[in-house]
């Protein structure tokens, strides 16, 4: 069982408000994040010498919602067979009795998610931009062409994590994540308002829904604004979307080449293109897949 003592190894040692059960990892009472479902605490990877991320659900929240429980359980299942430098890892998983909760530990993104990111570094080049949008893309092509395809569902920049030191990006939070066969539609409407294609408010949509999201993301990354932000209710976007209507913000955007690449993404589901088509895009001629460096530039302007 995970002891919820504090744990010295020495006395100069920090104190770990919990360990998992083999004693490996140690997690401290620092906050990384807080979504519906879960707290993403920081932890320690005792063995590797690593900082990791601590997911915790409390399952007692749940007792009643059984749908959310599979949910969860089924995105630990997934994060367990995805092997891809722009997904984000798990490493462990378990289930405390007493506490009732449901742990997993993942790898961690130093600089926390793309969107608080792009947020404190206003003033980035357009090639950075283009890097992370290119590391996205990278990682949905590797979930859409698994055997079962993956389709993330709520992909977003507050689900996009950069390590900002050396400008890698890594997508995460699949909890709204589904598999289905090649040529087979997804049924379900779950997902972000601002970033969810008009076609899964139809209920038959396939993995392009995630490359709609993606020019949202573009979109917001280049804007340092929500899609939609006119918006003040759901229905109001939903009206929009299903319309049609681009949101205000693709105004904002002066440069007719990044302009032009977030439309091929917003485009209807039949005319948009595949992200191992986006890869391909001459958008990204300019792109060095070795070029790690973050791009951050105080004398650089986004487009």
């Amino acid at each position: 069982m995970p002891s919820t003592n504090p744990v010295p190894v020495d006395q100069d040692s920090e104190l770990f408000v919990e360990v998992d059960p083999t004693g490996r990892y140690g997690r401290y009472s620092d906050l990384l994040g807080a979504g519906a479902m879960k707290k993403v605490y920081r932890a320690f990877d005792q063995e590797e010498g690593i900082e990791v991320a601590w997911n915790q659900v409390k399952l007692r929240n749940f007792c009643d919602d059984p749908a959310t429980i599979d949910r969860l359980n089924s995105e630990v299942r997934l994060l367990r067979t995805l092997k891809n430098k722009n997904i984000i890892a798990l490493y462990s998983v378990w289930r405390d009795k007493r506490q009732n909760t449901l742990n997993f530990i993942t790898e961690v993104c130093t600089s926390g998610n793309l969107r608080e990111y792009r947020k404190k570094h206003k003033h980035v080049s357009l090639k950075a931009l283009k890097k992370w949008s290119k590391q996205i893309l990278k990682g949905l092509d590797y979930l859409h062409t698994q055997e079962l395809s993956i389709i993330h569902r709520d992909l977003n920049c507050s689900n996009v994590f950069i390590n900002g030191n050396i400008g890698q990006v890594k997508i995460g939070d699949f909890g709204l994540a589904a598999t289905v066969a090649k040529n087979q539609s997804a049924h379900s409407i779950l997902g972000t308002p601002e970033f969810m294609a008009p076609e899964l408010y139809e209920e038959d949509y396939t993995e392009l829904i995630d490359i709609y999201s993606y020019g949202m993301c573009v979109l917001e990354m280049v804007t340092l604004e929500l899609p939609y932000s006119e918006c003040d209710t759901v229905a109001k976007i939903y009206k929009k979307v299903t319309s049609g209507l681009r949101p205000q913000a693709m105004d904002k955007v002066r440069d007719p080449e990044v302009k032009a690449f977030i439309e091929k993404c917003l485009g209807q589901p039949r005319a948009r293109p595949s992200a191992a088509d986006l890869l391909k895009d001459s958008f990204f001629d300019d792109i060095d897949d070795d070029d790690n460096d973050d791009g951050v530039n105080d004398n650089d302007q986004a487009p």
